[in-house]
């Protein structure tokens, strides 16, 4: 059976992710809600350290577990959390890091706005990624004399 490439697209900010997976047919979407939603911190003037609170561990492990069998993919949201995302990557989904292909700001659109956006750059995406030279059984089978057909 072949593989379906699956995209997603990952909406987050402070209070919850939005987990929107694209295949050719159908999306799916996941709403998870950060542990501690209301805890906001911004940077105070002379004080020591950055004002922001450690990464919510919990929660980007639940984005992560969403995310398990992505091809392509895209982080967006408003603030500094798919900023934190993004870093967090980097040290505990190494693997998911590579097939990110972006980091947008974007406000709060809606579901549609979110998903067009993506759909246009993720098969912008597509369009640019090396693709498999090597012909498929299909093709094969029609070389080797068959016919070409299923």
């Amino acid at each position: 059976m072949p593989h379906t490439p699956t995209h997603a697209v990952v909406w987050l900010d402070h209070r919850e992710a939005k987990v929107f997976l694209i295949t050719a047919d159908d999306v799916e979407r996941e709403r998870i809600k950060a542990h501690a939603p209301h805890r906001q911190v911004h940077h105070k003037a002379n004080e020591v350290g950055s004002g922001h609170v450690r990464d919510d561990r919990k929660f980007f492990e639940k984005i992560l577990a969403e995310l398990e069998d992505v091809d392509a993919w895209l982080i967006a949201g408003p603030g500094e959390a798919k900023k934190e995302f993004d870093k967090y990557l980097d040290q505990h989904a190494e693997e998911l890091k590579k097939k990110l292909i972006g980091v947008e700001t974007m406000d709060h659109p809606t579901d549609g706005e979110l998903l067009a956006h993506a759909r246009k750059l993720l098969k912008a995406h597509d369009r640019m990624a090396p693709h498999d030279p090597r012909p498929g059984p299909r093709i094969e089978r029609a070389m080797r004399g068959g016919t070409a057909r299923g």
